[in-house]
């Protein structure tokens, strides 16, 4: 078990940052939602670095369209007012108006589509001849010079999908920033890749909308486990048209396929392909000509592989060709590995109990490589290092005990950190490859903001049951805070696995600060398996969701309960998606511990969520039935014995509104009270419907007050 940093905090009598000269924050001023003027002052952001010496920032000013561009040259120190040069390089840029596709070239339009079919991700080939986009479910290619539109694919239907993601894909292993795209320029751009999904065999969903007078039903290819998934081919075709090359494999086989990265040398296309029960890995080495391939690195673990990779952060090419750096977290945490470009290993390059965040430059000359890792100094922080490509000890570039984000130059020269921990507002500094600050660039704390006393955040470390791990909580006390007296408790969660929520960082809000006033003392806990203690913690949810996440947030609910004044009558908890599982759960399963929920969003029985996400950690019903029994929330109505509010999107795609209704029917049917409302038209969330996330926001509000503060709701609050 490697070292953890951090201990039991001791509770003292009162707990407020003050002093004689400093004054609580109105109520009438937080319930705005907003923080004092002078409180804080804008950070600037990094735009663009010229070059090694030259970077741009933005700095804002008290409001939001008061902006100005400033050039920072580092040899001299200085930081100049910047006009952007009058003479640019031509622009190109392509944007939708109307369901169709305009070019703009030095700001001048184009229309380059003219029908009624919707266009989707136009993308630039890599020397901007190009722009290749998918409407009615085929693949399209505009050459620029000609002025010409070319159809690559013709199959395309309501089940045939080219180059455009199935749901599944979308949702779990392409990501949502992707926007469906699953076609990919190769770098000479004279190839696009794309993959094709047959969805006749996926079960459709149906999702209803109250819109209208009849109402309507949108069907989804919704995949819940066991299910049949969407058969899928890999293909490569000219932007000139002609016959697409198909990668050799058979799509009636049970698999999936990762994000592809192309191989800037030779053209070829390396794809990550993994089995349906995501224990093995295979990136193949694809040829974009005949279709063969070659594997050129392969992985197994006993219990399951991410095949999601941050969109191509799971192999870095060497740019001399000689072979690439590997990610990979199959010792229990992710490393990194240098290997030969056929696959095989040389050695690892990081070695212990830690975990490689990311890489973030690669001096091939120096042989060195600068990454982020949590868990060396402290697994709530984000540190940078550097390590030869060699091996040996990480040397830490960064400072202090903040958690920091990198933004590198781009000869690795200098690199800007923004950072922060619970109790420093958040700062910029530019400092050099060595670890030496250059310079101070900005820091978020106002002139004003020491003239207020503001309720104290921290994290705390309380040990597991079983004694293994050293579990973070992150903790606002409530202001003048006694430890003799009793205070309701709200815990903030999301839970599941890798997806801790306890980072050191400045999170200073005016509805935390107007809480803490409330006597609420407010926390988020992170389990063991929440990625704070490695692969080898997220483990423990292997074939077991819900579990362990119990069992280490009762525990540390219970020794707020003991150590800390929380009232063992007033524990609430509350999140959203599998937050909202969770919430569920804990009022169910551990109902002795657990009196108050709010839930959004929530999955209460994993049979009812899709095959990618769920079979990676619970396998199947069929192969693990007592597990889907045990994780149920459905399975442990009877226990339930707090107030619950279930909350859910009507036209949710992602988290059904399937879960709360059958949840809800089980509820009524053991005569158990709960509350409960639901958004007619929102998704998994709908911030995009203004009036009814305030009403969400309210409502939660409402909840808090009646059942955990006991209080009247302050005037301003409900809005």
């Amino acid at each position: 078990m490697r070292r953890i940093f951090g201990t039991i905090a001791c509770c003292c009598l009162t707990i407020l940052y003050t002093t004689a000269q400093q004054k609580e924050i109105p109520v009438s001023q937080l319930v705005t939602g907003k923080a004092p003027q002078g409180f804080y002052q804008p950070l600037p952001s990094v735009l663009e670095w010229l070059n090694d010496n030259q970077v741009l920032l933005l700095q804002r000013g008290e409001q939001p369209h008061n902006a100005k561009t400033f050039l920072y040259d580092i040899p001299s120190g200085k930081m100049l007012s910047y006009t952007a040069p009058a003479q640019l390089k031509p622009g190109k840029t392509v944007t939708e108006m109307n369901h169709d596709l305009y070019l703009f070239i030095n700001g001048n339009p184009t229309r380059i589509t003219n029908d009624t079919a919707q266009e989707r991700n136009p993308t630039f080939s890599p020397d901007s001849n190009y722009i290749a986009y998918t409407k009615n479910n085929n693949l399209y290619s505009y050459n620029i010079a000609t002025q010409k539109e070319t159809q690559l694919t013709f199959n395309g239907s309501t089940t045939t999908l080219n180059g455009y993601a199935s749901w599944v894909y979308l949702e779990e292993i392409y990501g949502r920033p992707t926007h469906y795209r699953a076609f990919w320029w190769s770098p000479d751009s004279k190839t696009i890749a794309y993959a094709r999904f047959d969805e006749s065999m996926v079960p459709m969903f149906p999702i209803y909308s109250s819109e209208g007078q009849h109402g309507y039903v949108e069907y989804t290819r919704y995949p819940e486990v066991g299910d049949k998934n969407p058969e899928v081919k890999i293909g490569f075709v000219s932007p000139n048209g002609g016959t697409t090359t198909w990668a050799n494999f058979n799509e009636k086989d049970d698999q999936y396929f990762g994000w592809p990265i192309w191989r800037n040398s030779n053209n070829s296309l390396w794809l990550p392909w993994m089995n349906r029960k995501q224990d093995s890995l295979i990136v193949y080495e694809v040829n974009t000509q005949t279709g063969s391939r070659k594997p050129v690195y392969t992985e197994t673990q006993k219990t399951w592989i991410d095949l999601e990779d941050r969109v191509g952060g799971r192999i870095n090419f060497l740019k001399d060709g000689s072979g690439y750096i590997a990610q990979s977290d199959k010792t229990g945490w992710n490393m990194l590995y240098l290997y030969n470009m056929d696959g095989t290993l040389q050695h690892a390059i990081t070695q212990g109990n830690f975990t490689v965040t990311g890489i973030e430059y690669i001096d091939e000359a120096k042989k060195l490589i600068y990454f982020t890792a949590r868990g060396i100094e402290n697994s709530t922080r984000i540190d940078l290092y550097k390590i030869s490509l060699n091996g040996g000890k990480p040397q830490r570039l960064t400072f202090g005990n903040y958690s920091h984000s990198i933004n590198f130059s781009p000869g690795g020269k200098y690199f800007i950190t923004t950072y922060s921990n619970t109790q420093t507002p958040t700062r910029m500094a530019l400092v050099d490859v060595n670890g030496k600050t250059v310079t101070e660039l900005g820091n978020a704390k106002g002139p004003a903001m020491d003239q207020y006393a503001i309720a104290k955040t921290e994290i705390i470390r309380i040990k597991s049951a079983d004694g293994l791990f050293e579990l973070p909580a992150l903790v606002t006390w409530p202001a003048h805070y006694d430890k003799t007296k009793q205070y309701p408790m709200l815990i903030s969660i999301y839970g599941g696995p890798n997806a801790g929520t306890v980072w050191d960082k400045w999170n200073w809000t005016a509805n935390r600060e107007l809480l803490a006033q409330e006597g609420l003392i407010q926390v988020a806990f992170d389990h063991r398996a929440s990625g704070q203690f490695g692969k080898a913690g997220v483990n423990y949810l292997y074939h077991n969701l819900g579990y362990w996440e119990m069992e280490d947030y009762s525990t540390m609910a219970k020794w707020f309960i003991h150590n800390a004044g929380a009232d063992p009558a007033r524990i609430g908890i509350t999140g959203f998606s599998y937050g909202g599982y969770i919430t569920c759960y804990a009022l169910t399963y551990k109902s002795d511990i657990f009196t108050y929920g709010m839930a959004g969003g929530s999955v209460v029985d994993w049979r009812l969520y899709d095959t990618h996400y769920t079979e990676r950690y619970m396998g199947t019903p069929e192969s693990n039935p007592e597990g889907y029994k045990k994780s149920s929330v459905l399975r442990y109505v009877n226990r339930y014995k707090g107030m619950l509010q279930i909350v859910h999107g009507t036209m949710d795609d992602n988290v059904h509104m399937q879960n709360s209704i059958q949840l809800i029917s089980a509820l009524e049917d053991a005569k158990k009270p709960f509350e409960m409302m639901l958004y007619p038209g929102g998704r998994h969330g709908w911030p995009y419907l203004p009036a009814k996330w305030d009403d969400f926001q309210n409502l939660k509000t409402k909840f808090m007050y009646k059942y955990l503060m006991k209080k009247p709701i302050p005037e301003g609050l409900i809005h």
